[in-house]
């Protein structure tokens, strides 16, 4: 419904540029238009609001395609948003809103760059899914294990904070406990951590991830 009367404010809002260029008077009004968009396209941008940013300048693009404000302000959001999309592994999404980028800045170096590196992510992705098809459940389980970690290790440092109004070396004790905790969750992540880069790089054994012995690796070492 929001897509519909977006559309139908754009084509009344091209229709009215149209029709007021037209007129003796209508060019004052259009070019009105135009900094009254590309005014909400700054306020947009300066508050991060980078979707309300880019109808904003395509707005005013509409009445006048060759506002050069407009242009350099939807450029700079729509790669904004690429690298949004791309950071969430949205990469249609991404590529999509360079499309707009580059229709408005063809030679922009910048739209080039991104839109090749993701790319290059895209094949990588192609390959990751190939060799480990579960590779995603098993990265969301190791960030939820280091963010763990975060927790225990504040666990700690309140234990050091604890000691220095109460001073009672039970509260040393209690940081050194827990410090040898966190060292043993630590290691064994960092094994799971291990396996879970060879896995990536090389494919899931036949024989299960027990046995590590992949073949070549099709990726390269970082």
């Amino acid at each position: 419904m929001e897509k519909r009367i977006l559309r139908v404010l754009v084509l009344a809002l091209a229709g009215l540029g149209l029709s007021l260029t037209t007129t003796g008077c209508g060019a004052g009004v259009a070019q009105w238009i135009v900094s009254t968009r590309d005014h909400q396209g700054d306020l947009a941008m300066a508050h991060k609001n980078y979707p309300d940013a880019s109808i904003a300048y395509q707005l005013a693009l509409k009445i006048d395609p060759t506002d050069e404000h407009a242009r350099a302000g939807l450029t700079d959001v729509q790669l904004r948003l690429a690298q949004k999309y791309y950071s969430l592994s949205h990469f249609e999404d991404a590529i999509d809103a360079l499309a707009i980028a580059a229709h408005y800045s063809p030679d922009d170096d910048r739209i080039k760059d991104v839109r090749n590196e993701i790319e290059q992510a895209e094949l990588k992705r192609d390959i990751v899914v190939s060799n480990y098809p579960s590779y995603a459940y098993t990265g969301s389980s190791l960030r939820r294990g280091y963010v763990a970690l975060e927790a225990q290790n504040q666990q700690i440092i309140n234990a050091l904070r604890r000691f220095d109004y109460t001073y009672d070396t039970a509260d040393l004790g209690t940081a050194l406990r827990q410090s040898d905790v966190l060292a043993e969750d630590l290691a064994r992540l960092r094994a799971r951590l291990a396996q879970y880069r060879q896995l990536v790089e090389s494919g899931v054994p036949e024989q299960g991830a027990a046995t590590l012995a992949p073949p070549a690796s099709l990726l390269p070492l970082p």
